[in-house]
């Protein structure tokens, strides 16, 4: 499929899902106040953020997640539980109308997927855990899966690690292409020996692939850290981002916690016409139930943009 086909095709695709959970929920929505009622854009929650409310059960904390606003979710562990459970979150966010974010691909760890190094090893690794990604998302009707391509490797060159990764991301979306799945790269700030730093840097991996299933995930937390300037960098990369995840710094919390001002980082993503999910890949500032409410409060004020 070509490329601009394929992404304006997620995109439709995404939008008619959030209008069909809105329209499905329609008369289950008319007792929410306007403080519960679904927000501007699609924050996705992720397991234990709601525990306090809704018990240990993720699928529960999801239905509480529904009842305050929230229309998505994101599982970075989803591909380590077992498939049952996969089939009943699935099964949750198809009956509530929600979306469903990224998840990690199998089998990989940020400083085990040596991507950057070229061995044989590695590549044939990635290849299955592309593979296996497949299957987990058609359990969950899921489009985006995270790939970190692992540590910096010191005794090569930064341009053969580089061409090395592009390789790599090339036989991994010739997997994930035919099924709509979308490999999102994640530039990280937590330690120095990582190879992918930057969304600048993604960016030239994505144009270089030239597939519409290899893509930025733009967490806002790590490019705070590594860089700052997260508007005119979101714009820079704009038409490779895939994902957003949000963590407020430092500490990595809700909005509002932090120096990041997250309510005109969202109302420029708005502005711009993203349809997507916004991964909340972060802490909870607070404790117990009261420290959830806050979490909430903190995303109704970020929120209101409009």
């Amino acid at each position: 499929m070509k490329r601009r086909n394929f992404v304006q095709s997620s995109v439709l695709a995404g939008a008619s899902l959030l209008t069909t959970g809105v329209l499905k929920a329609a008369s289950a929505n008319s007792h929410l106040t306007d403080t519960d009622k679904p927000f501007h854009l699609n924050y996705g929650i992720h397991d234990g953020m709601f525990k306090n409310h809704a018990g240990d059960d993720f699928i529960d904390q999801i239905k509480f997640a529904y009842d305050k606003g929230f229309r998505a979710i994101e599982d970075n562990g989803m591909a380590k539980r077992p498939v049952d459970q996969q089939k009943k979150i699935g099964d949750t966010l198809a009956k509530l109308g929600m979306a469903m974010g990224v998840f990690v691909q199998p089998g990989l760890g940020n400083d085990t997927n040596m991507l950057a190094s070229g061995k044989a090893e590695y590549l044939d690794k990635f290849i299955v855990s592309c593979k296996e990604a497949v299957e987990v998302a058609k359990r969950i009707n899921g489009k985006l899966v995270t790939v970190v391509p692992g540590d910096f490797v010191r005794n090569l060159p930064i341009g053969i690690q580089t061409a090395n990764v592009i390789e790599a991301m090339k036989k991994g979306t010739a997997i994930v292409e035919p099924h709509g799945l979308v490999i999102v790269m994640e530039p990280l700030s937590d330690n120095p020996d990582l190879f992918l730093r930057t969304p600048d840097q993604a960016y030239a991996i994505c144009k270089a692939v030239g597939s519409p299933s290899c893509k930025i995930l733009y967490d806002m937390y790590h490019v705070q850290r590594n860089q700052g300037n997260i508007i005119p960098t979101l714009d820079m990369v704009y038409d490779e981002i895939g994902y957003y995840q949000i963590g407020d710094n430092p500490g990595r919390k809700e909005p509002g916690t932090g120096e990041v001002n997250y309510k005109n980082i969202f109302k420029h993503i708005y502005n711009k016409g993203y349809k997507g999910i916004l991964g909340m890949e972060h802490g909870n500032a607070g404790t117990g139930k009261e420290g959830e409410l806050a979490l909430i409060k903190a995303y109704r004020e970020a929120d209101s943009f409009i």
